[in-house]
Formats: structure tokens, sequence, C-alpha cells
């Protein structure tokens, strides 16, 4: 059973950063690809950004490409998402998902493409 574990939300002013941790469980991470999804409040979860299963490729939704980066470490099973310049909009559930490794690229911003997720955890930006 693969169980993922989201960490490191909480409240923040406009501008600051916070470091988002996910911790993957049951089975070797390197069998997956993982991203991270965000919900707010009355709208759909919507892709933030993705990295292969080895790191070597990474994409990001156009409205946090060059605030957020995505990293991994398959040893410790881990994910992070380091968020900088944060904006009153990035408030919302923050969720990690994990893919199978035959998942293609463009496929990977869809919520469908994720067969296991994370519980959440709450980023809260203040203006």
């Amino acid at each position: 059973q693969v169980q993922l574990v989201e960490s490191g939300g909480g409240l923040v002013m406009a501008g600051g950063s916070l470091r988002l941790s996910c911790v993957l469980s049951g089975r070797a991470s390197s069998n997956y690809h993982m991203a991270w999804f965000r919900q707010a409040p009355g709208k759909e979860r919507e892709f933030v950004g993705y990295i292969s299963w080895n790191g070597a490729v990474a994409d990001y939704a156009d409205s946090v490409k060059a605030r957020f980066a995505i990293s991994r470490d398959n040893d410790k099973n881990a994910v992070w998402l380091q968020m900088n310049s944060l904006k009153p909009e990035d408030t919302a559930v923050y969720y990690c998902a994990a893919a199978s490794r035959t998942i293609t690229r463009p496929d990977a911003t869809f919520v469908k493409s994720y067969a296991y997720w994370g519980q959440g955890t709450q980023v809260t930006v203040s203006s």
C-alpha cells in the first residue's frame, strides 16, 4: 500500500517562502513520477509541478514558474516543493501525488494521471 504524507504548510506573509515535504512509503519512490497539485476553496484541483522518477525532468505551471522548484531524493523516498516569492493567490491546500512511470510528460498535468495522493497540507499567504 503506497502512502504519501505531506508536511511543511503554514501561514506566511506575501513575498515569503515555504518548503513542503512529501514522504512516500510502501514502495520505492523511484517507481513513480511525482507531482504537486493545489486546491483553493471553491476551485478545482490544479497542477503545480511535476518531477520525473529520476529527477531529470521537471515541469511547472506558468503561474509558479521561476518561483517554485521541485526536487526529490529517492534514497529518502522524499519529494520537496520549494516555494519562494509567495503571493496571496498561492493560498490553497497542497497535495503530493504519485504516478506510474508509464505516464507521458503531457499527461503529467492531469489529476487523473495520479494513482496515489497525500492528505494535503494548508498553505496560507497573507497580504
